[in-house]
């Protein structure tokens, strides 16, 4: 049974082959002089996707990752189908159809934070990527989804998996924090589950969302005098939250302050910016970041399993 993957998420694929006792195989996937996408699966990888259930791995992010997964989603369902007819008339055209069985593994879910309409108009963004997504696959595992619920229902079965057993691993062997915070009430599961773990105190910010684009935080009196204190959540963008969050722990006593997060997207300076204000970032590998030191594969081996059941 072979795991693909194109340019997005080949490293995961290698690494998540191994944990499920499959074969790692890389597809084509290359940009045009003007920057659209070619994607193909090779010729002498048509066998073996067509001969067991295959595991995509590919990330819908950023827009690019989102057009490169719907386009290797239809070619291997197209090689699976056996429609192989093509222009330059190689042979075989057209083979027997082998059925079912493409899994779709996604380490990041772009999109994921538009999870409700916050104004009249908009799109539902994470929705309409899940559908689109179900459309060419017979499951989904997906990595710490910010909001799980928005893809209930959809016409294939879908695992949300965490790497939160992973994160807790890293800090228990290389933090020791004695205080777990969660940046708001919406990931308080995710720092209750790291705390557990751990044998930790947790807490969490107060967060209002004023809008899609604006969130206000009120730090809370916590006991953390004298503390080592780690701030867990699924992503970390431009880093802001962590940092205002950062200062507050530090005025209440904290000694030092870590900030871990599956997601580490980084953005508009971020590694910077962190490195003023905390004194260790932990990030998983779902997507390329300079913290990546946690692997996301055994998580997502862990829904992949339940899948292929």
């Amino acid at each position: 049974m072979p795991v693909v993957s194109g340019s997005s998420g080949r490293a995961i694929g290698e690494a998540l082959a191994p944990l499920l006792e499959m074969k790692f195989v890389a597809l084509e996937s290359r940009r045009f002089p003007d920057g659209e996408g070619y994607v193909r699966v090779p010729y002498d990888s048509i066998e073996a996707v067509r001969a067991e259930p295959v595991v995509f791995v590919s990330n819908t992010y950023p827009d690019s990752g989102i057009l490169e997964t719907i386009l290797l989603l239809e070619a291997i369902g197209d090689v699976r189908r056996g429609n192989l007819s093509n222009y330059k008339g190689k042979e075989p055209q057209s083979l027997p159809d082998v059925g079912k069985g493409i899994y779709l593994a996604i380490p990041y879910y772009g999109y994921s934070r538009q999870d409700k309409r916050f104004s009249p108009g908009e799109a539902i963004s994470a929705r309409v990527i899940g559908e689109m997504l179900a459309r060419c696959c017979d499951g989904i595992a997906i990595l710490d989804l910010h909001a799980p619920a928005i893809l209930e229902n959809l016409s294939v079965p879908v695992e949300f998996v965490s790497a939160m057993s992973e994160i807790a691993e890293r800090l228990t062997e290389n933090v020791s924090p004695d205080f777990i915070l969660s940046p708001d009430k919406g990931a308080i599961a995710r720092a209750t589950e790291v705390a557990n773990l751990m044998g930790c105190e947790f807490s969490y910010l107060e967060k209002t969302r004023i809008d899609a684009h604006t969130i206000e935080h009120q730090p809370k009196d916590l006991d953390v005098n004298g503390k080592v204190v780690a701030i867990v959540d699924d992503m970390i963008s431009t880093g802001g939250t962590i940092c205002r969050a950062s200062d507050a722990l530090r005025r209440q006593g904290a000694t030092a302050v870590h900030a871990a997060c599956t997601h580490g997207l980084f953005t508009a300076g971020a590694i910077s910016r962190l490195a003023n204000h905390v004194d260790g970032v932990h990030s998983s590998d779902s997507l390329p970041n300079p913290r990546a030191v946690v692997s996301s594969a055994p998580a997502l081996a862990r829904g992949l399993r339940k899948l292929l059941q």
